[in-house]
């Protein structure tokens, strides 16, 4: 808050993406510029200040200065989260996800011999025990910030591994290791790959403890899209109130709309016959030589196919993790979160369209998405999808058009 001798009080703001104004009285910005507000004339515009410059900006696109904001890392809120069995117990129950890091350790067993590894975020211990007990490393160092640490403690001894695994409750930023690592292991991934953003602390231990040359696991990622139908979640949501008991409950599909589609639908499960095009990948992260700074925004664009008549009701998102072998033209092993693949606790993540879009097969689906890091809220981001139509009787793609999910603030 700035406060002026002429009493007129101003508030501080951060731009969250950039924004390009429309008109004279609208203000472009960009992602973290500082906006000073001095009017909130109503919901969605604010009257504001950019280095000088005077118009409206939207207010879903902006947000507190960080001097604000309390634990904007939202450390005690996310390692409280991984400090009860809860999450544990849903992560350790999915087969894909752990048997993968499982098979990683096995192929590479005798590879991992006299290694030392670091098993950051390491929860329970799981991949740290299966080093200890399925190779023979000179030491594994299970790293893990939240109170978890103290069963970790317990489960490495009662497995019998106290002799090579030991417990290291720290966060990755403020970790001292005995020594340089050979390999570095994580399982750090959220909804839509990066969500929460522990990717930033493996990269922080990486460029600290990773001995050159040394390997990461995973070793690369990727994250997929495809334009897909939703029939069950349109009608629920929307066609829902149109004949409700006898009666018209239309006028609160606007509400519902805003409600259940201005956010992305977590823990999604696509069939793969809602699916109208072949997927592609669109954004891919070399988990070796990708900055942290890479990661405030990434953008990547496509171009599908139509494969067959139906609707666009949106588009559906799911990431790949790879693990390169240890040894020299070893097989890389894949985790796939995606539809085709035996589900994972992920799932998909669904991004709504406010309106559905009737296409055929010949048409193509054209745009980009960009996933824009929160610059207050570091562990949240926004992904936007711009997107157009080409249907192939006219040629020509049509107008694009937008939508932006934040994830969460």
């Amino acid at each position: 808050m700035i406060e002026h001798e002429d009493g007129d009080t101003r508030e501080e703001f951060l731009g969250l993406e950039d924004f390009t104004g429309c008109g004279s009285d609208q203000l472009s910005f960009a992602a973290g510029d500082r906006i000073v507000i001095h009017d909130r004339s109503c919901a969605d515009w604010w009257w504001a200040e950019v280095e000088g410059r005077y118009g409206y900006v939207p207010s879903n696109y902006v947000c507190r200065a960080a001097a604000e904001v309390e634990d904007a890392w939202q450390d005690e809120e996310y390692f409280g989260s991984y400090g009860t069995l809860r999450l544990h117990l849903e992560m350790l129950s999915d087969r894909p996800r752990t048997e993968t890091y499982r098979q990683v350790i096995v192929s590479n067993s005798a590879a991992l011999r006299g290694k030392v590894v670091v098993d950051l975020g390491c929860g329970t211990g799981i991949i740290s025990l299966f080093c200890g007990r399925l190779a023979e490393p000179a030491a594994v160092y299970a790293v893990e910030a939240s109170a978890v640490a103290e069963h970790t403690e317990r489960l490495v001894k009662l497995n019998g591994c106290e002799g090579v695994v030991t417990v290291f409750k720290s966060r990755a930023e403020d970790l001292t290791l005995p020594s340089k690592v050979d390999v570095l292991v994580s399982e750090w991934m959220g909804n839509c790959l990066l969500f929460e953003f522990m990717v930033e602390s493996v990269l922080s231990v990486r460029d600290r403890w990773l001995k050159d040359g040394g390997m990461m696991w995973p070793s690369s990622a990727s994250l997929s899209l495809v334009p897909c139908q939703a029939h069950t979640d349109y009608s629920q949501k929307m066609e829902f109130w149109e004949n409700l008991y006898g009666l018209d409950f239309s006028c609160l599909r606007p509400a519902a709309q805003e409600e259940f589609f201005s956010k992305p639908k977590f823990s999604h499960q696509l069939e793969p016959e809602d699916c109208l095009s072949t997927p592609c990948d669109v954004i891919t992260l070399d988990m070796h030589t990708v900055r942290v700074s890479d990661l405030e925004k990434l953008r990547g664009e496509f171009q599908f196919s139509v494969e067959k008549c139906g609707t666009l009701h949106g588009f559906t998102a799911w990431f790949s993790t790879f693990f390169h072998s240890l040894h020299e033209g070893g097989q890389t092993l894949e985790l796939s979160t995606g539809p085709h693949s035996e589900p994972t606790h992920w799932k998909q993540t669904l991004f709504m369209l406010d309106t559905p879009i009737p296409v055929e097969e010949g048409d193509c689906v054209g745009g980009a998405i960009i996933l824009h890091r929160n610059p207050v809220w570091r562990r949240h981001m926004s992904i936007t999808i711009e997107w157009s139509i080409k249907s192939r009787k006219d040629g020509a793609f049509s107008e694009v058009k937008s939508k932006r999910f934040p994830m969460w603030r």
